[in-house]
């Protein structure tokens, strides 16, 4: 599992939104959307150490990456609707909020987009 998928995976277990863990952490919505993407990485040791404390793992299991899971988050396909749904209620309090720039709006949205058809062409694949 990545960095960035463990990141996605221990907040989801907490019930958290991007934007609840940002501000646990003192970045950003769009540094967690980018940590989560796997596209950026924390810049100072103390980031790990929070998260790793966060999320009740030692900074060691939290940085020690393997290889890609596809296995699916949710147990069920109505654990998945309900979860897509709330995903997409908070999505939209956030471009609607005017918290985020027009630039940062376009990154969710493109991340967004490309988490989505790198699951159909997983799934094409498969």
């Amino acid at each position: 599992m990545t960095f960035g998928e463990k990141v996605r995976l221990y907040r989801r277990q907490k019930r958290w939104t991007q934007r609840e863990l940002a501000e646990q952490l003192g970045v950003s919505t769009r540094t967690v959307v980018s940590y989560e993407n796997g596209t950026s990485y924390p810049k100072q040791r103390e980031t790990y150490d929070r998260l790793a404390a966060l999320f009740g793992l030692s900074r060691a299991e939290l940085i020690a990456e393997s290889e890609p899971t596809e296995e699916p988050l949710f147990a069920s396909p109505e654990a998945g609707r309900a979860e897509a749904e709330r995903l997409v209620t908070e999505m939209r309090a956030m471009f609607s909020g005017g918290e985020l720039s027009d630039e940062d709006r376009d990154a969710v949205m493109r991340a967004l987009q490309q988490a989505y058809w790198d699951a159909r062409e997983r799934k094409a694949t498969s």
